[in-house]
């Protein structure tokens, strides 16, 4: 039993390390948590995300990708511009708080939350070296059905975090009724997301 249980917290242990920092997939689910916006599908889209592409890495493809630079770099340059267009709509709603009110955070529609969604999952250069390159190569340490519980040790981190973090924002409700509260969330929000797309523009040029 020992030797199913141990590869399963490694591969659990390895992706929560992974995925619990602010990023900008986070800090997208967090917001939406907050106004309760198309939550469950928008944890499902991230989770199911992350369990794809755990399960390339596991299956040998880490490497493949790892030796391709110039197919990392286009995803790179998409991904630093989207995030620096992000973080300009965040300022934006920090200066003018009208944008903010519950009304108007709820009128995102379904498609555009998920389009959003997967273009902050699959933009990000991070989530490829993460969940592919990485998780793939310490998979490579085990063997059979120890992988196999590797792979879903690790998936279970993510499914485990973002439906936490999608429902658990709701306990943050009361706090972000306060129009201070928001500005404060969406300035930060700002930091990262241009933090993030400058540092992956900078990797690349």
């Amino acid at each position: 039993m020992s030797s199913v249980i141990s590869p399963a917290l490694n591969g659990f242990a390895l992706v929560g390390g992974l995925i619990i920092a602010i990023g900008a997939q986070n800090a997208f689910i967090l917001r939406m948590g907050l106004i309760r916006q198309h939550v469950f599908i928008l944890c499902l889209i991230c989770a199911f995300s992350d369990a794809v592409l755990i399960v390339i890495g596991v299956a040998g493809l880490g490497a493949f990708v790892d030796t391709n630079p110039e197919l990392l770099k286009f995803v790179s340059i998409g991904g630093g511009l989207f995030l620096l267009s992000y973080a300009v709509f965040a300022i934006k709603r920090m200066v003018y708080p009208e944008t903010m009110q519950s009304k108007a955070l709820g009128s995102m529609s379904r498609t555009k939350a998920i389009s959003i969604c997967l273009a902050f999952t699959f933009l990000n250069p991070h989530v490829y070296l993460d969940t592919v390159v990485l998780v793939g190569a310490l998979a490579a340490v085990w063997r059979g059905q120890q992988r196999i519980m590797f792979a879903i040790g690790a998936m279970s981190a993510s499914f485990i975090w973002f439906f936490a973090l999608g429902y658990g924002a709701r306990l943050l409700g009361p706090l972000f009724e306060k129009q201070i509260a928001w500005r404060i969330l969406d300035a930060l929000i700002a930091v990262v997301m241009a933090w993030l797309g400058i540092s992956i523009l900078l990797s690349v040029f």
